[in-house]
Protein backbone atom coordinates (compact mmCIF):
# COMPACT_ATOMS: atom_id res chain seq x y z
CA UNK A 1 0.00 0.00 0.00
CA UNK A 2 1.77 3.52 -0.93
CA UNK A 3 1.20 6.70 1.35
CA UNK A 4 0.00 9.55 -0.48
CA UNK A 5 2.53 11.94 -1.65
CA UNK A 6 2.53 15.25 0.13
CA UNK A 7 2.50 18.62 -1.61
CA UNK A 8 3.59 22.04 -0.79
CA UNK A 9 2.23 25.04 -1.84
CA UNK A 10 3.48 28.52 -1.48
CA UNK A 11 1.96 31.79 -2.48
CA UNK A 12 3.22 33.29 -5.53
CA UNK A 13 6.34 35.76 -4.93
CA UNK A 14 4.82 39.09 -4.43
CA UNK A 15 7.24 41.77 -5.58
CA UNK A 16 5.72 44.41 -5.73
CA UNK A 17 5.22 44.48 -1.66
CA UNK A 18 9.06 43.87 -1.93
CA UNK A 19 10.04 46.71 -3.77
CA UNK A 20 8.03 49.12 -1.76
CA UNK A 21 9.40 47.70 1.93
CA UNK A 22 12.33 47.98 -0.30
CA UNK A 23 11.51 51.78 -1.16
CA UNK A 24 10.45 52.59 2.29
CA UNK A 25 13.56 51.68 3.85
CA UNK A 26 15.88 53.29 0.92
CA UNK A 27 13.38 56.79 1.91
CA UNK A 28 14.11 56.36 5.16
CA UNK A 29 18.05 55.96 4.78
CA UNK A 30 18.39 58.66 1.94
CA UNK A 31 16.11 61.32 3.31
CA UNK A 32 18.53 62.96 6.23
CA UNK A 33 20.91 63.10 3.54
CA UNK A 34 18.42 64.96 1.37
CA UNK A 35 17.58 67.35 4.10
CA UNK A 36 21.07 67.40 5.73
CA UNK A 37 20.26 70.29 7.76
CA UNK A 38 19.68 70.71 11.49
CA UNK A 39 16.00 71.73 10.99
CA UNK A 40 15.91 69.17 8.45
CA UNK A 41 17.05 66.47 10.33
CA UNK A 42 14.92 67.45 13.33
CA UNK A 43 11.81 67.40 11.22
CA UNK A 44 12.48 64.11 10.22
CA UNK A 45 13.06 62.24 13.25
CA UNK A 46 9.56 64.15 14.38
CA UNK A 47 7.84 62.57 11.57
CA UNK A 48 9.48 58.96 12.25
CA UNK A 49 8.27 59.08 15.71
CA UNK A 50 4.78 60.36 14.26
CA UNK A 51 4.40 57.86 11.82
CA UNK A 52 4.44 55.44 14.83
CA UNK A 53 1.96 57.04 16.93
CA UNK A 54 -0.03 57.25 13.87
CA UNK A 55 0.08 53.66 12.86
CA UNK A 56 -0.49 52.80 16.52
CA UNK A 57 -3.32 54.92 16.81
CA UNK A 58 -4.51 53.18 13.66
CA UNK A 59 -4.98 49.95 14.97
CA UNK A 60 -8.03 51.19 17.23
CA UNK A 61 -9.65 53.67 14.99
CA UNK A 62 -8.83 52.16 11.62
CA UNK A 63 -8.34 48.21 11.90
CA UNK A 64 -11.00 48.20 14.75
CA UNK A 65 -13.53 51.26 14.47
CA UNK A 66 -12.72 52.47 18.22
CA UNK A 67 -12.83 56.12 18.24
CA UNK A 68 -10.47 57.19 21.43
CA UNK A 69 -10.08 60.45 22.75
CA UNK A 70 -7.07 59.87 24.85
CA UNK A 71 -4.81 57.85 23.18
CA UNK A 72 -1.67 60.58 23.99
CA UNK A 73 -1.54 58.73 27.59
CA UNK A 74 -0.14 55.80 26.07
CA UNK A 75 2.95 57.36 24.57
CA UNK A 76 3.21 60.10 27.12
CA UNK A 77 3.53 57.38 29.47
CA UNK A 78 5.90 55.92 27.39
CA UNK A 79 7.49 59.21 27.25
CA UNK A 80 7.31 59.88 31.47
CA UNK A 81 8.82 56.29 32.14
CA UNK A 82 11.71 56.66 29.09
CA UNK A 83 12.93 59.59 30.51
CA UNK A 84 13.17 58.43 34.04
CA UNK A 85 15.22 55.45 32.32
CA UNK A 86 17.31 57.75 30.96
CA UNK A 87 18.33 59.53 34.10
CA UNK A 88 19.08 56.38 36.04
CA UNK A 89 21.03 55.07 33.28
CA UNK A 90 23.22 58.35 33.06
CA UNK A 91 23.37 58.17 36.79
CA UNK A 92 24.54 54.27 36.55
CA UNK A 93 22.13 52.95 38.58
CA UNK A 94 20.98 51.14 35.42
CA UNK A 95 22.86 49.06 32.72
CA UNK A 96 21.05 49.66 29.67
CA UNK A 97 22.20 50.85 26.50
CA UNK A 98 20.24 54.32 24.98
CA UNK A 99 19.04 52.30 21.93
CA UNK A 100 16.93 50.02 24.25
CA UNK A 101 15.36 53.00 26.30
CA UNK A 102 12.63 53.48 23.78
CA UNK A 103 11.69 49.67 24.58
CA UNK A 104 10.87 51.02 28.03
CA UNK A 105 8.51 53.48 26.92
CA UNK A 106 6.85 50.56 24.70
CA UNK A 107 6.35 48.69 28.22
CA UNK A 108 4.68 51.56 29.82
CA UNK A 109 2.83 52.06 26.85
CA UNK A 110 1.30 48.42 27.04
CA UNK A 111 1.30 48.57 31.09
CA UNK A 112 -0.85 51.55 30.68
CA UNK A 113 -3.09 50.32 27.81
CA UNK A 114 -3.51 46.61 29.98
CA UNK A 115 -4.81 48.84 33.06
CA UNK A 116 -7.22 50.95 31.20
CA UNK A 117 -7.96 49.36 28.70
CA UNK A 118 -9.53 47.21 30.68
CA UNK A 119 -12.17 49.35 31.18
CA UNK A 120 -12.61 51.25 28.41
CA UNK A 121 -13.01 48.23 25.71
CA UNK A 122 -15.73 46.69 27.87
CA UNK A 123 -17.66 49.63 26.04
CA UNK A 124 -17.40 50.31 22.25
CA UNK A 125 -18.79 53.39 19.69
CA UNK A 126 -19.53 56.45 21.70
CA UNK A 127 -19.82 55.33 25.47
CA UNK A 128 -15.88 53.76 24.55
CA UNK A 129 -14.95 57.51 23.03
CA UNK A 130 -15.81 59.53 26.19
CA UNK A 131 -14.45 56.44 28.40
CA UNK A 132 -11.30 57.31 26.54
CA UNK A 133 -11.96 61.15 27.05
CA UNK A 134 -11.98 60.77 30.59
CA UNK A 135 -9.24 58.81 31.27
CA UNK A 136 -7.28 61.38 29.07
CA UNK A 137 -8.42 63.99 31.40
CA UNK A 138 -7.59 62.25 34.39
CA UNK A 139 -4.08 61.12 33.31
CA UNK A 140 -3.51 65.37 32.30
CA UNK A 141 -4.88 66.53 35.79
CA UNK A 142 -2.53 63.86 37.38
CA UNK A 143 0.60 64.95 35.55
CA UNK A 144 0.39 68.19 37.27
CA UNK A 145 -1.15 66.87 40.37
CA UNK A 146 2.22 64.23 40.96
CA UNK A 147 5.30 66.12 40.62
CA UNK A 148 7.52 63.71 41.86
CA UNK A 149 6.96 61.28 39.39
CA UNK A 150 5.63 63.96 36.47
CA UNK A 151 7.96 67.31 37.14
CA UNK A 152 5.23 69.80 36.88
CA UNK A 153 4.93 71.75 34.97
CA UNK A 154 8.51 72.08 34.21
CA UNK A 155 8.35 68.34 33.10
CA UNK A 156 11.52 66.47 33.56
CA UNK A 157 14.44 66.66 31.26
CA UNK A 158 17.91 64.72 30.62
CA UNK A 159 20.78 63.73 28.60
CA UNK A 160 20.27 61.07 25.91
CA UNK A 161 24.75 61.24 25.71
CA UNK A 162 25.85 59.08 28.04
CA UNK A 163 28.65 57.01 28.65
CA UNK A 164 31.90 56.73 25.54
CA UNK A 165 30.88 56.22 22.13
CA UNK A 166 30.28 52.74 20.88
CA UNK A 167 31.58 52.07 17.52
CA UNK A 168 31.84 56.44 17.96
CA UNK A 169 27.57 56.23 18.27
CA UNK A 170 26.98 58.54 20.93
CA UNK A 171 23.40 59.70 19.83
CA UNK A 172 24.75 63.64 20.07
CA UNK A 173 24.41 64.41 16.36
CA UNK A 174 21.20 64.73 15.37
CA UNK A 175 21.97 62.35 12.19
CA UNK A 176 22.92 59.52 14.41
CA UNK A 177 19.48 59.79 16.39
CA UNK A 178 17.53 59.94 13.09
CA UNK A 179 19.16 56.66 11.98
CA UNK A 180 17.98 54.66 15.47
CA UNK A 181 14.33 56.42 14.76
CA UNK A 182 14.24 55.40 11.16
CA UNK A 183 15.33 52.04 12.47
CA UNK A 184 12.21 51.64 14.97
CA UNK A 185 9.83 53.27 12.23
CA UNK A 186 10.93 50.81 9.65
CA UNK A 187 10.24 47.77 12.31
CA UNK A 188 7.23 49.23 13.70
CA UNK A 189 6.00 49.66 10.49
CA UNK A 190 6.44 46.31 9.49
CA UNK A 191 5.24 44.86 12.93
CA UNK A 192 1.99 46.57 13.05
CA UNK A 193 1.29 45.83 9.15
CA UNK A 194 2.13 41.80 9.80
CA UNK A 195 -0.49 42.32 12.21
CA UNK A 196 -3.06 43.07 9.94
CA UNK A 197 -2.18 39.73 8.33
CA UNK A 198 -2.82 37.26 11.14
CA UNK A 199 -6.09 36.09 12.92
CA UNK A 200 -6.15 38.81 15.29
CA UNK A 201 -6.14 41.41 12.90
CA UNK A 202 -8.81 39.83 10.30
CA UNK A 203 -10.60 39.71 13.83
CA UNK A 204 -10.34 43.15 14.54
CA UNK A 205 -11.88 44.11 11.12
CA UNK A 206 -14.47 42.17 11.83
CA UNK A 207 -15.57 43.31 15.35
CA UNK A 208 -15.33 46.59 13.82
CA UNK A 209 -17.37 45.89 10.64
CA UNK A 210 -20.21 43.43 12.40
CA UNK A 211 -19.72 42.85 16.27
CA UNK A 212 -23.08 41.18 16.68
CA UNK A 213 -21.55 38.11 13.58
CA UNK A 214 -18.29 37.83 15.73
CA UNK A 215 -20.39 37.18 19.08
CA UNK A 216 -22.50 34.90 17.32
CA UNK A 217 -19.87 32.51 15.84
CA UNK A 218 -18.21 32.64 19.57
CA UNK A 219 -15.35 35.46 19.62
CA UNK A 220 -15.70 37.67 23.19
CA UNK A 221 -15.20 41.13 21.01
CA UNK A 222 -14.49 42.54 24.28
CA UNK A 223 -11.38 40.83 24.45
CA UNK A 224 -11.06 41.28 21.01
CA UNK A 225 -10.80 44.92 21.28
CA UNK A 226 -8.62 44.68 25.01
CA UNK A 227 -6.10 42.57 22.54
CA UNK A 228 -5.36 45.21 20.09
CA UNK A 229 -5.73 48.07 23.00
CA UNK A 230 -2.95 46.69 24.39
CA UNK A 231 -0.44 46.57 21.08
CA UNK A 232 -1.55 49.49 20.06
CA UNK A 233 -0.99 51.14 23.55
CA UNK A 234 2.63 49.61 22.92
CA UNK A 235 3.80 51.30 19.95
CA UNK A 236 2.57 54.07 20.93
CA UNK A 237 5.01 53.97 24.09
CA UNK A 238 7.78 53.18 21.70
CA UNK A 239 6.84 56.41 19.97
CA UNK A 240 6.83 58.36 23.20
CA UNK A 241 10.47 56.55 24.03
CA UNK A 242 11.75 57.92 20.77
CA UNK A 243 10.02 61.28 21.60
CA UNK A 244 12.01 61.31 25.03
CA UNK A 245 15.32 60.65 23.42
CA UNK A 246 14.53 63.28 20.54
CA UNK A 247 13.77 66.33 22.68
CA UNK A 248 15.27 65.11 25.85
CA UNK A 249 12.52 67.00 28.00
CA UNK A 250 9.28 65.60 29.02
CA UNK A 251 6.20 67.72 29.78
CA UNK A 252 2.33 67.28 30.87
CA UNK A 253 1.73 68.45 26.98
CA UNK A 254 2.35 64.90 25.84
CA UNK A 255 -0.34 63.05 27.75
CA UNK A 256 -2.91 66.35 26.88
CA UNK A 257 -6.14 66.16 24.82
CA UNK A 258 -4.31 68.50 22.34
CA UNK A 259 -2.03 65.58 21.46
CA UNK A 260 -4.72 62.86 21.29
CA UNK A 261 -6.79 65.07 19.24
CA UNK A 262 -3.78 65.26 16.96
CA UNK A 263 -3.35 61.79 16.23
CA UNK A 264 -6.69 62.11 15.51
CA UNK A 265 -6.94 64.48 13.08
CA UNK A 266 -4.15 63.34 11.24
CA UNK A 267 -4.82 59.81 10.90
CA UNK A 268 -8.42 60.82 9.52
CA UNK A 269 -6.98 62.77 7.38
CA UNK A 270 -3.82 60.27 5.81
CA UNK A 271 -6.75 57.87 5.55
CA UNK A 272 -7.60 55.83 8.28
CA UNK A 273 -9.22 52.66 6.32
CA UNK A 274 -5.74 52.47 4.55
CA UNK A 275 -2.49 51.12 6.66
CA UNK A 276 -0.41 53.67 4.62
CA UNK A 277 -3.03 56.48 5.20
CA UNK A 278 -1.25 57.23 8.90
CA UNK A 279 2.09 57.67 7.11
CA UNK A 280 1.17 60.27 4.86
CA UNK A 281 -1.03 61.89 8.30
CA UNK A 282 2.54 61.65 9.88
CA UNK A 283 4.31 64.05 7.39
CA UNK A 284 0.97 66.28 7.07
CA UNK A 285 1.11 66.51 10.68
CA UNK A 286 5.30 67.10 11.15
CA UNK A 287 5.81 69.18 8.13
CA UNK A 288 2.36 70.84 7.10
CA UNK A 289 1.66 71.62 9.98
CA UNK A 290 4.54 73.33 10.95
CA UNK A 291 4.73 75.60 8.02
CA UNK A 292 1.80 76.52 8.57
CA UNK A 293 1.74 77.26 11.91
CA UNK A 294 5.15 79.25 10.65
CA UNK A 295 3.29 81.22 7.86
CA UNK A 296 0.39 82.49 9.96
CA UNK A 297 -1.23 82.96 13.51
CA UNK A 298 -4.43 82.04 12.22
CA UNK A 299 -3.20 78.24 11.65
CA UNK A 300 -5.59 76.47 14.17
CA UNK A 301 -8.55 77.83 11.89
CA UNK A 302 -7.14 77.03 8.82
CA UNK A 303 -6.92 73.61 10.05
CA UNK A 304 -10.25 73.72 10.94
CA UNK A 305 -11.60 74.22 7.85
CA UNK A 306 -9.33 71.89 5.72
CA UNK A 307 -10.62 69.23 8.25
CA UNK A 308 -14.19 70.54 7.62
CA UNK A 309 -14.01 70.29 3.74
CA UNK A 310 -12.16 66.81 3.36
CA UNK A 311 -14.88 65.67 5.81
CA UNK A 312 -17.57 66.74 3.51
CA UNK A 313 -15.76 65.47 0.10
CA UNK A 314 -13.21 62.91 0.75
CA UNK A 315 -14.05 61.22 4.14
CA UNK A 316 -11.29 58.65 3.20
CA UNK A 317 -8.67 60.90 3.56
CA UNK A 318 -5.63 61.64 1.28
CA UNK A 319 -5.04 57.78 1.17
CA UNK A 320 -8.26 57.15 -0.74
CA UNK A 321 -7.78 59.81 -3.37
CA UNK A 322 -4.41 58.41 -3.99
CA UNK A 323 -6.11 54.72 -4.19
CA UNK A 324 -9.02 55.54 -6.36
CA UNK A 325 -7.32 57.51 -9.03
CA UNK A 326 -4.83 54.89 -9.21
CA UNK A 327 -7.58 52.43 -9.97
CA UNK A 328 -8.75 54.96 -12.39
CA UNK A 329 -5.24 54.71 -13.81
CA UNK A 330 -5.02 51.46 -14.25
CA UNK A 331 -7.72 51.08 -16.60
CA UNK A 332 -6.46 54.32 -19.03
CA UNK A 333 -9.15 56.59 -17.54
CA UNK A 334 -7.40 59.02 -16.26
CA UNK A 335 -6.16 61.12 -18.45
CA UNK A 336 -9.98 62.46 -19.50
CA UNK A 337 -9.90 64.06 -15.69
CA UNK A 338 -7.35 66.68 -15.99
CA UNK A 339 -9.56 69.20 -16.92
CA UNK A 340 -11.84 68.55 -14.40
CA UNK A 341 -9.07 68.78 -11.66
CA UNK A 342 -7.59 72.06 -12.79
CA UNK A 343 -11.85 73.06 -12.70
CA UNK A 344 -11.64 71.78 -8.98
CA UNK A 345 -8.18 73.18 -8.14
CA UNK A 346 -8.82 76.96 -9.60
CA UNK A 347 -11.75 77.17 -8.12
CA UNK A 348 -10.89 75.95 -5.01
CA UNK A 349 -7.56 78.54 -5.15
CA UNK A 350 -10.09 81.40 -5.19
CA UNK A 351 -12.13 80.34 -2.81
CA UNK A 352 -9.23 80.12 -0.22
CA UNK A 353 -7.47 83.06 -1.63
CA UNK A 354 -10.88 84.74 -0.70
CA UNK A 355 -11.64 83.37 2.86
CA UNK A 356 -7.93 83.72 3.63
CA UNK A 357 -7.56 87.62 3.23
CA UNK A 358 -11.02 87.84 5.09
CA UNK A 359 -9.35 85.95 8.00
CA UNK A 360 -6.01 87.55 8.17
CA UNK A 361 -7.72 90.71 7.70
CA UNK A 362 -9.83 89.82 10.85
CA UNK A 363 -6.84 88.71 12.85
CA UNK A 364 -5.08 92.23 11.69
CA UNK A 365 -8.50 94.23 13.45
CA UNK A 366 -8.31 92.04 16.30
CA UNK A 367 -4.61 91.94 17.17
CA UNK A 368 -2.13 94.06 14.94
CA UNK A 369 -4.83 97.31 15.32
CA UNK A 370 -1.84 99.34 16.84
CA UNK A 371 0.15 99.05 13.95
CA UNK A 372 -2.69 100.87 11.30
CA UNK A 373 -4.86 99.51 9.03
CA UNK A 374 -2.75 97.76 6.62
CA UNK A 375 -1.75 94.31 6.23
CA UNK A 376 0.48 92.69 3.27
CA UNK A 377 -0.57 89.49 2.33
CA UNK A 378 0.47 87.41 -0.68
CA UNK A 379 2.46 90.35 -2.32
CA UNK A 380 -0.47 92.52 -1.95
CA UNK A 381 -1.68 95.44 0.48
CA UNK A 382 -4.69 94.81 1.97
CA UNK A 383 -6.51 98.25 3.65
CA UNK A 384 -8.97 96.61 6.63
CA UNK A 385 -11.17 99.94 7.10
CA UNK A 386 -12.07 99.81 3.45
CA UNK A 387 -15.37 98.03 2.15
CA UNK A 388 -13.99 97.78 -1.20
CA UNK A 389 -11.19 95.28 0.06
CA UNK A 390 -13.62 93.02 1.84
CA UNK A 391 -16.45 92.94 -0.89
CA UNK A 392 -13.67 92.10 -2.89
CA UNK A 393 -12.35 88.88 -0.78
CA UNK A 394 -16.24 88.30 0.05
CA UNK A 395 -16.94 87.87 -3.87
CA UNK A 396 -13.53 85.89 -4.29
CA UNK A 397 -15.36 83.33 -2.08
CA UNK A 398 -18.24 83.44 -3.25
CA UNK A 399 -17.28 82.88 -7.21
CA UNK A 400 -14.63 80.33 -5.72
CA UNK A 401 -17.42 78.41 -4.20
CA UNK A 402 -20.16 78.75 -6.88
CA UNK A 403 -17.63 77.29 -9.45
CA UNK A 404 -16.14 74.83 -7.12
CA UNK A 405 -19.83 73.36 -6.78
CA UNK A 406 -20.17 73.38 -10.14
CA UNK A 407 -16.88 71.72 -11.19
CA UNK A 408 -17.80 69.19 -8.90
CA UNK A 409 -21.12 68.26 -10.27
CA UNK A 410 -20.01 68.08 -12.99
CA UNK A 411 -16.79 65.43 -12.37
CA UNK A 412 -18.78 63.71 -10.12
CA UNK A 413 -20.74 62.30 -13.30
CA UNK A 414 -17.76 61.76 -15.38
CA UNK A 415 -16.22 60.23 -12.76
CA UNK A 416 -19.58 57.62 -11.74
CA UNK A 417 -19.66 57.34 -15.54
CA UNK A 418 -15.92 55.87 -15.47
CA UNK A 419 -16.66 53.99 -12.26
CA UNK A 420 -19.50 51.88 -14.12
CA UNK A 421 -17.40 51.50 -17.37
CA UNK A 422 -14.94 50.30 -15.39
CA UNK A 423 -17.31 47.67 -13.12
CA UNK A 424 -18.26 46.73 -16.75
CA UNK A 425 -14.76 46.12 -17.56
CA UNK A 426 -14.36 43.84 -14.61
CA UNK A 427 -17.38 41.85 -14.95
CA UNK A 428 -16.51 41.20 -18.54
CA UNK A 429 -12.56 40.41 -17.70
CA UNK A 430 -13.67 37.84 -14.79
CA UNK A 431 -16.45 36.14 -17.52
CA UNK A 432 -13.57 35.54 -20.16
CA UNK A 433 -11.50 33.66 -17.46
Amino acid sequence: MTTPRSYYRFKPYNGARWLLWGLYALLLFVAPRVWSSGLGQTLLSQVGIGIIACLAYNVLLGQGGMLSFGHAVYSGMGAYLAIHTLNQVGAGQLGLPVSLVPLVGGVAGLASAALLGFVSTKKSGVPFAMITLGLGELMWSMSLMLPEFFGGEGGISSNRVIGAPVLGISFGPQIQLYYLIAVYCFVCTAALFALTRTPLGRMLNAVRDNPERVEFIGYDTQWVRYLAFMISGFFAGVSGGLWALNTEIVTAEVVSATRSGAFLLFTFLGGATFFFGPVIGAVLMVVGLGILSELTRAWLLYLGLIFLVMVMYAPGGVASLLMMNLRVAAFGKLRAFWAGYLALAGSLATALVGVACMIEMLYHRQLDAAMGNELRFMGAVLDTSSVDVWLGAAMLLGVGVGAFEISRRRFKADWDEAQEEIDKEIKRREAAL
